[in-house]
């Protein structure tokens, strides 16, 4: 064995003129200037964790280190380019040969090196979601799978599919019982699929986004020669965000940083909240158990927010088992203000009181886009979209589009409008193009029959399958149409006008449309809630023009006009808690803390071993360190959750947790103009 030897030269550039200890705090400095081997740093929200990987970086390469001997993976793009142009900023070396940037990227790079070892060409193209989308739908045909029915998944779900079983390195099998249920008697197709895709990209030439780090892994493990190659070049590396890394991610660190183990990870242990996309809490909670000798530094000084937030935040995580324990100290004066704790009576007045609050912030000087509005859920933030439109507030939301303007909304506005206005054409056509085997061509031909058809000019109108029944659709459309036809009928109030749209909304999603959603779309159960929320605000309405009006009237041009009325960035910010990590707003309103809502009840029914309710808690622990200055937390009283009437909903056990002497309960009323 022969014996390792490593020459240091003195850097070509001379060092920083950077005093490390006191630019950083005792905390960063002791895990900025670490000696070699392996180190865990777990640097808790707003403790300068960006500024203790970047000092890390100028530390090394002030003591010899060269630029290509450091290998910093990130998590985005904008995260490497950031770390990177500070470290430029501090030190005279010349960064240029470091390698920096997002697993996917540093994971590409070395596959356009070496794509040739496994059957590809270094000029292989990587697929967006559109162009997967055509290959899968190629490798179905190839894999002689008949998808015609409604209940076989769509190309984006199997994408979804495969993606995660990818990334969570689980079989299909696992994979269906676990996310997909309903999808389970499909398993053999989809591993027949499967296979027949990966075929396609091997003979085209072409990858996905996983294959980059999926075929990274598989290159270094089936070629030692390559392997030891970049393990010798990688000498340091350092890992952002490693609480979010899922097995292949921490496998290719692992292969990467051997045998001389100098690595880095920085996380926090206590935002760990990426599971449902694959990433592995066990990663970090287990690293000193797989890394000998392990040196844990812990950051704990707080930069960002008010000494009331951090109390509340060190609570509100406290009671989970399985952490590294650590307390948020705060770099700030007191603010004098406690956080608010704020029952109200129902979800229509908590967006009365949200829209009303941030417009008394503004008269105070806060701007818009220093105030965030978060929540659990997408659908959450449905009441409060129409209360800032009515106000005139302007939102942007960063946790999907606007609630009227997404798919799933308008698909079942379009069975009303069509009940509604039977010349609605554009209605017409959406529907249909639902229905398996029916496309552009055919909805035209079903069109023109409608237009011909008798029925299409009766103001009484007392059935559509009467009418329906009697169109010639392809044979495999047959069952699904006459479905559609029926479902319809339940549309009519049976003397010749339209139903409400409360009785209209079971009747659509019960007949035609839950079913098609679960093929269609990759996160089915975020957009059934969509819809039972819209099943909610339909009960306000007996007029079905009327509901429809306000609809349009909501994704429209008064959403535009009320965006117009401020510069891009002076808007509110309407964010998931998932979507808002990362980011600090002056004042954070927490909305939906009601227990089954936040902790999500789907999570607490599927939880078996307490893991799923320690990382929602986890979530909470997010939401409330984004706050710098106020924090308000809201839980509503009631909520109009079925037809039989109102849920009594309990506070969040998460609010429960917490001290009273940590917030102050505001008591919320409401009174004429």
């Amino acid at each position: 064995m022969p014996r390792e030897y490593t020459v240091r030269t003195l850097p070509a550039t001379p060092k920083s003129d950077i005093n490390y200890a006191s630019d950083l705090n005792e905390q960063q400095f002791a895990a900025v200037t670490a000696p070699p081997g392996p180190s865990l740093v777990i640097a808790g929200a707003g403790s300068g964790k960006t500024r203790t990987l970047t000092y890390r970086v100028a530390y090394l390469l002030d003591n010899g280190i060269y630029a290509s001997n450091i290998l910093l993976l990130t998590f985005t793009n904008k995260a490497a380019r950031e770390m990177l142009e500070r470290v430029e900023q501090l030190v005279p070396h010349d960064t240029q040969d470091l390698w920096g940037g997002t697993f996917h990227s540093i994971g590409n790079k070395i596959l356009r090196r070496h794509a040739d070892e496994l059957g590809f060409n270094s000029n292989f193209s990587i697929m967006d979601r559109e162009d997967q989308k055509e290959l899968l739908i190629a490798a179905t045909v190839d894999a002689k799978v008949d998808t015609k029915t409604l209940k076989f998944p769509k190309p984006e779900v199997i994408g979804d599919i495969f993606s995660l079983t990818v990334n969570m390195e689980s079989s299909i099998e696992e994979l269906l019982e676990w996310k997909y249920p309903w999808f389970e008697h499909f398993s053999e197709e989809l591993f027949a699929i499967q296979e027949k895709y990966e075929l396609k990209k091997l003979t085209t030439n072409s990858m996905d986004f996983d294959d980059l780090l999926v075929k990274t892994l598989q290159l270094l493990k089936e070629n030692p020669d390559i392997c030891n190659y970049y393990q010798k070049q990688f000498e340091w590396v350092l890992v952002d965000e490693y609480q979010d890394t899922n097995s292949v991610q921490s496998e290719l660190i692992e292969l990467l940083a051997a045998p001389q183990n100098n690595l880095m990870v920085v996380g926090d242990d206590a935002q760990s909240i990426y599971s449902w996309r694959g990433a592995d809490f066990r990663n970090i909670l287990n690293f000193p158990d797989r890394y000998e000798n392990t040196r844990r530094f812990v950051i704990e000084t707080n930069y960002r927010s008010v000494p009331e937030v951090l109390s509340l935040a060190n609570a509100a995580i406290q009671p989970n088992r399985e952490q590294f324990k650590k307390n948020l100290a705060p770099s700030r004066p007191e603010a004098g203000e406690l956080p608010a704790l704020i029952p109200i009576q129902d979800t229509k007045m908590q967006a009365a009181f949200v829209a009303q609050r941030i417009l008394e912030l503004e008269e105070e000087g806060i701007e818009f886009h220093e105030i965030a509005v978060l929540y659990r859920a997408h659908y959450h933030s449905m009441e409060v979209q129409m209360e800032f439109t009515n106000r005139g507030i302007p939102f942007n939301i960063t946790s999907g589009l606007r609630f009227f303007e997404q798919a799933h909304i308008k698909d079942v506005a379009s069975f009303m409008k069509f009940a509604c206005n039977r010349r609605d054409e554009v209605a017409f056509k959406r529907i249909v193009k639902m229905l398996p085997g029916i496309g552009p061509g055919t909805a035209d031909k079903l069109w023109n029959s409608w237009l011909a058809c008798p029925g299409s000019n009766d103001e009484k109108l007392a059935e559509f399958s009467e009418h329906f029944l009697q169109f010639k659709v392809p044979a495999k459309s047959e069952k699904d149409w006459q479905q559609f036809a029926y479902t319809m009928d339940e549309l009519l109030d049976g003397k010749g006008g339209a139903e409400s749209p409360e009785t209209m909304m079971p009747s659509i999603i019960e007949g035609v449309y839950d079913e098609y959603m679960r093929g269609k779309f990759p996160n089915y159960d975020v957009r059934k809630q969509d819809l039972r929320q819209l099943e909610n605000y339909s009960r306000g309405f007996t007029d079905i023009e009327e509901f429809l009006s306000q609809l349009s009237l909501l994704a429209g041009q008064d959403a535009v006009d009320a965006q117009k009325k401020k510069q891009d960035d002076e808007v509110v910010c309407l964010s998931s808690i998932h979507q808002a990590k990362g980011l600090e707003y002056k004042v954070v309103f927490v909305i939906w803390l009601a227990e089954g809502m936040f902790p999500s009840k789907k999570v607490l029914e599927s939880d078996e071993d307490g893991s799923g309710l320690e990382e929602e808690r986890r979530l909470f622990y997010v939401a409330v360190t984004r706050a710098k200055d106020e924090l308000y937390l809201i839980y509503p009283l009631t909520w109009q959750g079925s037809f039989s009437g109102d849920y009594i909903q309990h506070p969040s056990r998460f609010l429960e947790s917490i001290p009273a002497d940590c917030t102050e309960e505001w008591k919320v009323g409401a009174s004429a103009w």
